[in-house]
């Protein structure tokens, strides 16, 4: 009996899942109630909101951008194969979407995909209005690549900013030895946790840009192998060393 106006959001959200429990195929509450869930920051809930609203009430590129930032959040902000699948759709319902475009250019920025990031973010905010909320977004990202640019060579998630000012004032020989070191350390942790997917594209890159093929090639197949070859895993890895120009072998 209480008038809505007066109750907290807390209050609301319960109101509304009682709702939902009773009348669970509501794809318009399921819809409103999915971007409330992200909000609060209860990604898991939103994921299960935003599936059951697409399910439901069908597709839209709103629906299936906040589906893929659910994921994406749920997961420590990774840009999976699952939340790449969403932010894709919402951009085939809506070419223009920010939402979906600012999150397809983070993963590949994840996936050391520098360049084609920028890019990304360079397009995206050509074509923002001026007074839209993803501008400060864009350009906190683009900031943030062309810092780790200066830094080119060292494998990304490596050192921190104290080994990469280290690491401008070395001679290149110094330099290939400290990144050396660093990718075997990278090397010795994927040994004792082999199920670590970013660490495996992350010692691939590393190796490229060391010049490394075969290394890298044999950290790609060794990649795939703990994974299984039919995996989305091992997809992603064949896709992302492809990018750097490798492939795997047999």
């Amino acid at each position: 009996a209480k008038n809505p106006a007066d109750s907290s959001v807390e209050e609301l959200v319960a109101r509304a899942e009682a709702h939902l429990a009773a009348n669970p195929s509501d794809g318009r509450g399921w819809d409103v109630l999915a971007p409330v869930y992200l909000r609060m920051q209860r990604f898991s809930d939103a994921v299960t909101a935003y599936r059951n609203a697409i399910r439901l009430d069908g597709d839209s590129a709103a629906r299936q951008a906040g589906l893929g930032e659910a994921i994406a959040s749920a997961a420590g902000g990774i840009v999976s194969a699952d939340a790449q699948a969403a932010f894709e759709a919402a951009l085939k319902l809506d070419p223009a979407n920010p939402k979906a475009s600012f999150y397809l250019a983070m993963g590949m920025a994840q996936e050391g995909r520098t360049e084609e990031a920028t890019a990304g973010w360079q397009k995206m905010l050509a074509a923002l209005p001026q007074d839209s909320a993803w501008r400060g977004a864009v350009e906190q990202a683009l900031a943030e690549s062309a810092r780790q640019n200066v830094a080119s060579g060292v494998p990304a998630k490596g050192p921190d900013a104290a080994n990469v000012d280290a690491a401008s004032s070395m001679s290149p020989q110094d330099r290939e030895a400290m990144i050396n070191t660093m990718v075997a350390g990278l090397a010795e942790k994927l040994r004792q946790n082999p199920r670590d997917a970013e660490g495996w594209m992350q010692l691939i890159r590393s190796y490229v840009v060391l010049g490394k093929a075969d290394q890298a090639r044999d950290a790609l197949n060794r990649g795939i192998a703990v994974f299984g070859s039919d995996s989305d895993e091992a997809k992603k890895f064949t896709a992302f060393a492809v990018s750097l120009g490798l492939t795997a072998t047999e």
